[in-house]
Formats: structure tokens, C-alpha cells, sequence
């Protein structure tokens, strides 16, 4: 945490004494010495005082976003594109709640994120004042801390505190409630404060004894598979993972959350695994001796029934949170700690293994590539004449390349964006894992813009998606934050549709946006962006997908929409049904791997 010794005289070198600062002047004080550059929020009565003083900031650039939920979603952008801390501002009551669906997101996501929230008057609290709300006792389930602050003194320590907490250990959002009397009101500022956090005490570096009983099992595996989580990106550990890979030549895996912690082009790398991963990602881990999960929690869209997930493997399960080893899976080897620094001591106990002591992964190899052969991603083509999603989501990947930021909403087109686009790096691929929220990408990818504005930064959105956040296009403008967004309009909830269609005997109950092709067209989403003053672009055609994107990469003094107009019939595959064991996985519709039958349609891909 940066800090700042208390200033001396230049003439007595005695120390002077401490400024006396509002409560407001000293929220405002804080996050500078903590570095931060960058806030996005909303104002409101009772957070009015700090607005007051944030006017005067050098340092510190505000973006007024157009509802609390895009401030905590950029602020989860922001975080997740660079591995700064976000911060989002909002006033008391509807504010603060607006901020909750962002605030949960980020705590299944493990983002470092600090929302700062205005309170009534402490004196009002409880009486049901206007705009009253308990929000620490509400986000008590969905942060890692929540704090109530009612005196001016009491500032410092607390944003100091609120910013160690969510950027040490496993990383998450921190909530710091501040009532209206504590901005108002004066006190000595001290920095830097004393933060005293009982029991808070992460444990970043293993036990020798677990390091080399994890060697030791992965050298007795024939069949081992690394599962790589959100953690190694939290950590900043892709560095030490190819490491680690490509010292053990072990496959690996690579989840939603972790997309672009391994690349995608390495040889080693298996895809992602889980409800629609690769076929050889998901029976890679099924049929595996041995998984070594890396910063991965063992979700449900990973494991599917989980009574029969790999169950030939043993496991050893790395993780800086330990309340997440065995809370699904059992661990042989637990291990506690952070994964950047777990990775370069398997490395080493690795090299201390005598070669002749290792089991041969050769034939286990042989079987994998056979799967890449026979099961490579793929889609088929729409046979309603409209575009296809994948080839889309495809061409955005390949003209942007791996330096560019793809932040994408939830349901086909997030899997699609996980699946078509190649991840090289870190840090490139931003979406709701955990929480799977809807109207997610718009705001993120304003945030990620902000932290990176060297970047080409895509949203990559649903119509449906889409029109949950979409104002935050007039924050893009007026700010100058030129993102671009690719609507994949099927005029539908998507993953709900297919859903319906696979397990509701095509009852497409309430899905219908009316947005695409053959209908009213409302909104009409060029129209919408014109109205914003971005870009509008609609794209009906294949042959204008390649233009549009390449008009929309142009583009930098605006925001840009591009409207893809596509098939409402096209499906995520692979599937592993809901419910099902991860055996269950299917190639196409009522195409299991038989690994004698393959869909003559089939569009065939690289995994």
C-alpha cells in the first residue's frame, strides 16, 4: 500500500502539525496517496460533500456515469483489464442499492473493487430517513468487508483498510459507507494511518511439505491435466504457469474466468473447459489421473454433476482462498497460497524429480490429440440465410488481434466470445463469470478503455444484454471513450431460447426481443447510437462483416455499434447438459463423441 510519512519542517525538522481536513477533504486525500487516478460514480444528496471536494482533484479523473450499476461494472472493467484496484461512487439509498448487482459480481469474481457510498446523517439513521438504506448489512454477504463510517477521524484508516483488503489475499469488493456528518464534519488528516484488520492475515506462500507432495503425485500421473482459474490472472501468474507447463509438458485447461492465462495457440493448451468447452478440454479432465487446479474453485458449469466429474483423478488444489480447497472437491494435496508464488515452487520441486522417476505422458498425448482431431471447434451454418454468430465474434478476434480487450455480456454470445476469439495474454477477455450478469459488458468495456486507453476495447453484446446498460454510451461520448460494440442481435434471449428449444420442447416462452430480423425492430439499435452520437453500422450480409469491423477499428473519436443482424437458430456447442455428468457432452445436437460419427455439416475449426 503506497504511503507517506508525516511531513517535517524545513526549518526545525520538527514534525508539523497533522492538516485538519473535512471527512469529504479526506476520502479525497486517501485515495490519492493510494494512487488511484481514476473513479467513476453518480451524485446524490448524501454524498454531495465529497462530489464538493473531488471537483477540485488534479489527480483525479471522475466519470459521471448515467446509473450506479455502470459505475460498478466499469469499475470491475477497469480493475479486470489492468489489475488496478476500481473504485465506484454513489449516494445513500437507491444509489448505494444500484450498486449491488455490480458489487456481487465482483465478489464471485474476485475483483478488487472499492464502492464508496454516501449515508444519511448518523443521527437520522435507522429512522427511515429519505433515501435510507442499510447497505452494509445488505452487501455484508457479497464483499469481502463492508464499513460503516461516522467521524471524520475515522477516514483515513478506513480507505486504507478498504484498499488492502481488496487487493491482498483473494482479491474482491470492499464497501465504505460514509455518513453525510462524517464528510461535513473536520478532523486532523493522518497518513500513513494505523490499519488494524484481527485475523486478517493471507497466506501467499505454501508449505514446503504440500509443494513436494504435489511433485511427487504429479510424477506418479500418466494422466495429468492442469486446471487453470481466474486466480492465475488475479496473481498476475501466466508467466509462471507456461513455466510450469511447459516444464512438465502437461496439458492444460483454461476456464472461463481464465481465458488468456495460458495461449491459446500454445500446443499444450486444451481450450476451455466445462458447460460449453472443447471436447478435449472436458474429457481431458474427465478421464484425468490427476488434476492440479490452479486458482480454479471447481464451479458447477465446470464440473457438471459433480458426484461424476474425473473420477479416476486425485486432486491437488491450489488456492489463496482457503475456504475454497475441498468446499467441493476433495484435495490430496491441499495447498494454501498465492498462485504466482505456488507456481515457481512446483517449478522447482519439479526439477528435482530424477527423470527416470517421472511416468510417461506420451500415450496419454496421443489420446488428447486424437480428441483435438476428431472434435475440433466448430458451428453450423445458419440455414435461414442470416449471418452466423461464431464467424462474427471470429473475424472481430482475428482483424483486432491479441493485443485488443473484449469484455462481452452473458448467455450464447459470451460462450461464443470465449470459444471463437484467441486469448494470448491476460487481461484481455473481461465478462461475468460467477454471477453471470446481464448488462455487464457495456460499462466494462468503458472501464477497460479508461484503465487502457491505448487499447482496442470491444464489447461484445447480446441485443438483449444490450439494452440493459446502453446509456452508458452518452458516458462514452461526452467523455471521449471510444469503445466499439458488436451486437449479436438474434432478436432474442439467446441462451434462454436455446434452452427452450433443447429442453422445452421449443416452448419459446417470453424470449422474443424484437429487435432483428422480420421485426418491428425496437429499438432499432442504429437509430439508438446516432441518437448518442456514436456510429451506428447494421450489417445483414457476410459480405459486410469484414468492412464494418474494419470501419469500426478506424473510428476512434467515437463510439461505434455495430448491429449483426444473425440467426436466432444458431447453438453453443459443445454442450454438457445441466445436471448431466461431464461423459454426457455433446458435439452437436444429438451428437455425442461415439468417436465413429461426425456431423457432415459441420464447420470445422483449430481448437
Amino acid at each position: 500500500m503506497p504511503t507517506e510519512a508525516t511531513p517535517l519542517s524545513a526549518a526545525t525538522g520538527a514534525r508539523r502539525s497533522p492538516e485538519v481536513l473535512t471527512g469529504s477533504g479526506a476520502v479525497l486525500r486517501s485515495l490519492e496517496h493510494l494512487g488511484i487516478t481514476d473513479v467513476f460514480g453518480l451524485p446524490g444528496g448524501a454524498i454531495i460533500p465529497f462530489y464538493d471536494e473531488l471537483m477540485a482533484s488534479k489527480t483525479i479523473r471522475h466519470v459521471l456515469v448515467r446509473h450506479e450499476q455502470g459505475a460498478g461494472h466499469a469499475a470491475e472493467g477497469y480493475a479486470s483489464s489492468s489489475g488496478k484496484v476500481g473504485v465506484a461512487i454513489a449516494t445513500s439509498g437507491p444509489g448505494a442499492t444500484n450498486l449491488v448487482t455490480a458489487i456481487a459480481d465482483a465478489y464471485m469474481d474476485s475483483v478488487p473493487f472499492i464502492a464508496i457510498t454516501g449515508q444519511v446523517f448518523s443521527t437520522l439513521m435507522g429512522t427511515d430517513a429519505f433515501q435510507e438504506a442499510d447497505i452494509v448489512g445488505i452487501t455484508m454477504p457479497i464483499t469481502k468487508h463492508s464499513f460503516l463510517v461516522t467521524k471524520p477521524e475515522d477516514v483515513p484508516a478506513t480507505i486504507a483498510a478498504a484498499y488492502q483488503i481488496a487487493t491482498t489475499g483473494r482479491p474482491g469488493p470492499v464497501l465504505v459507507d460514509i455518513t453525510k456528518d462524517a464528510q461535513q464534519k473536520s478532523a486532523p488528516y493522518v497518513w500513513p494511518p494505523k490499519v488494524d484488520l484481527p485475523g486478517y492475515r493471507p497466506v501467499t506462500k505454501a508449505h514446503g511439505k504440500q509443494i513436494t507432495a504435489a511433485a511427487q503425485l504429479l510424477a506418479e500421473s500418466s494422466r495429468p491435466v492442469l486446471y487453470v482459474g481466474g486466480g492465475v490472472i488475479r496473481s498476475g501468474a501466466s508467466d509462471e504457469l507456461l513455466a510450469f507447463a511447459e516444464a512438465t509438458g502437461a496439458p492444460v485447461v483454461t476456464t472461463l474466468m481464465a481465458r488468456g492465462a495460458f495461449p491459446d495457440s500454445h500446443t499444450q493448451h486444451l481450450g476451455m473447459p466445462g458447460m460449453h468447452g472443447t471436447v478435449p478440454a472436458v474429457l481431458g479432465l474427465q478421464e484425468s489421473d490427476l488434476i492440479i487446479a490452479l486458482g480454479a474453485r471447481f464451479d458447477d458449469r465446470v464440473t457438471g454433476k459433480v458426484d461424476d466429474f474425473a473420477p479416476d483423478a486425485k486432486v491437488v488444489h491450489v488456492d489463496i482462498d482457503p475456504a475454497e480447497i475441498s468446499k467441493i472437491r476433495y484435495a490430496d494435496v491441499p495447498i494454501v497460497g498465492d498462485a504466482r508464488e505456488v507456481l515457481v515452487d512446483l517449478t522447482a520441486a519439479w526439477a528435482d524429480v530424477p527423470v527416470d522417476d517421472r511416468a510417461s505422458i506420451t500415450g496419454w498425448w496421443a489420446h488428447l490429440e486424437q480428441l483435438r482431431t476428431d472434435f475440433p471447434l466448430g458451428y453450423t451454418e445458419p440455414t435461414d440465410g442470416l449471418l452466423a454468430p461464431q464467424a462474427i465474434i471470429k473475424r472481430i478476434g482475428e482483424m483486432t488481434g491479441p493485443e485488443g480487450v473484449f469484455a462481452s455480456g452473458v448467455g450464447q454470445h459470451q460462450m461464443w466470445s470465449a470459444q471463437f476469439i484467441k486469448y494470448e495474454r491476460p487481461n484481455a477477455w473481461l465478462n461475468s463469470g460467477g454471477a453471470g450478469t446481464m448488462g455487464y459488458s457495456v460499462p466494462a468495456a468503458m472501464g477497460a478503455k479508461v484503465a487502457q486507453p491505448d487499447r482496442v476495447v470491444w464489447a461484445i453484446d447480446g441485443d438483449g444484454c444490450f439494452q440493459m446498460t446502453n446509456q452508458e454510451l452518452a458516458t462514452c461520448v461526452i467523455n471521449d471513450i471510444p469503445i466499439k460494440v458488436a451486437i449479436i442481435n438474434n432478436s432474442s434471449l439467446g441462451m434462454v431460447r436455446q434452452w427452450q428449444t433443447l429442453f422445452y420442447d421449443g416452448r419459446h416462452s417470453f424470449t422474443d426481443l424484437q429487435t432483428g430480423h422480420g421485426t418491428r425492430r425496437v429499438p432499432d439499435f442504429v437509430k439508438l447510437a446516432d441518437a448518442y452520437g456514436a456510429l451506428g453500422i447494421r450489417v445483414e450480409k457476410a459480405d459486410e462483416v469484414d468492412a464494418a469491423i474494419q470501419l469500426a477499428l478506424d473510428t476512434n473519436d467515437r463510439p461505434v455499434v455495430i448491429d449483426f443482424v444473425v440467426s436466432r437458430d444458431s447453438m453453443v456447442w459443445p454442450m454438457v447438459p445441466q445436471g448431466t455428468g461431464n461423459s454426457s457432452i455433446e458435439y452437436a445436437r444429438e451428437l455425442a463423441p461415439t468417436w465413429d460419427d461426425e456431423d457432415a455439416d459441420m464447420t470445422g475449426e483449430p481448437a
